[in-house]
């Protein structure tokens, strides 16, 4: 894949595939960011298997790229994932996972590939929210 075409894809409307139901208002009374650094150390491994769990769900239904091989091996998938960030393609969608964030984020998904996306991340317990500004 190409830098142009993920830049390309960095610029389109994004949706956040996370733990949260929905985004975190900027002056929410609450401690988010407390939470956000305790869940890291806490629970990361346990929600970067549901975030796996997600990709390796959708690549039953679809090709899905990374670094340019299309369909890994899903040990490949689950060692990049937990490795360093990486971009998953999904032929004019792509996913950004980060191996030690909380959250993934979808890039320019049609409909159809969204409503798998919400079925299969609410099946790992994970919410799907529309990202605001793009």
């Amino acid at each position: 894949m190409s830098e142009d075409k993920i830049e390309e894809l960095l610029e389109k409307h994004y949706w956040i595939i996370d733990i949260l139901p929905k985004q975190v208002p900027k002056d929410s009374p609450g401690q988010y960011f407390a939470i956000e650094e305790f869940l890291i150390i806490e629970q990361l491994e346990e929600i970067k298997r549901k975030h796996i769990n997600v990709i390796l769900k959708l690549n039953c239904y679809m090709d899905i790229s990374i670094d340019d091989e299309e369909n890994p091996t899903p040990e490949q998938i689950r060692d990049i994932m937990l490795d360093r960030y990486v971009y998953i393609m999904l032929g004019d969608a792509m996913i950004l996972s980060e191996a030690d964030d909380t959250h993934m984020t979808v890039f320019n998904p049609n409909e159809e590939l969204l409503d798998l996306i919400r079925t299969v991340s609410s099946a790992e317990g994970l919410f799907v929210w529309e990202g605001d500004g793009r």
